[in-house]
């Protein structure tokens, strides 16, 4: 079976601190953000295809958590739109109204299942004050990354270096992390390498 192409897929360069460019790898970077992120993956998509190709979409990313500790090397297979709240109309928070088709929550295979797994929070705020997060990872790109996923049939894997506790000094342990964040993305990209295959 012919090996699936891998496009990794992260908000901004210095994430991965040129390391995947001294690695000769090919990476997406999508600025941060929902919108963002979905557009340029869309845009992407569209010339891949153009050239035959349906790759995995890798997501790695830092993000702020509650429940991991700073420094944990985290796997998601299931998103919610954080943001999205239309509560006052009598939805659930995360849910779409009349957006039948796509659940709240979307859920792909598991690809790394070495790693400790959470759910991701997608929303369009770097969170450092609010008291209650139901989710065990926060970020601002991945569910709009999964659901551009969803709707086109590609696969889709997602690997978060939690970075801070998305709280006071989120922006301060966010800086500081990125050098170890960095060095843990280039390790799950030779992986993913490594592996006889990568079509699913």
């Amino acid at each position: 079976m012919e090996q699936r192409p891998i496009l990794v897929v992260m908000a901004l360069e210095v994430e991965a601190q040129g390391l995947f460019r001294a690695r000769g790898a090919d990476v997406l970077f999508t600025g941060i953000g929902k919108v963002n992120a979905t557009y340029e993956l869309m845009r992407r998509l569209a010339f891949e295809r153009s050239l035959g190709k349906a790759p995995l979409v890798v997501n790695l990313g830092t993000a702020g958590s509650r429940r991991f500790q700073r420094g944990s090397v985290i796997a998601c297979r299931r998103f919610v739109q954080r943001d999205m709240d239309v509560t006052g109309l009598g939805f659930a928070l995360g849910e779409t109204p009349f957006d039948n088709q796509i659940p709240a929550e979307l859920e792909f295979p598991e690809y790394f299942s070495q790693l400790a797994h959470g759910v991701c929070g997608t929303g369009d705020r770097f969170e450092a004050h609010s008291e209650a997060l139901a989710w065990d990872v926060i970020d601002m790109e991945a569910y709009a990354l999964a659901k551009v996923c969803h709707r086109e049939g590609l696969p889709f894997a997602c690997v978060k270096y939690i970075t801070d506790g998305a709280d006071g000094t989120a922006g301060l342990d966010w800086h500081a992390s990125l050098p170890l964040a960095a060095r843990e993305f280039i390790g799950v990209y030779e992986e993913l390498l490594a592996r006889p295959n990568t079509a699913r």
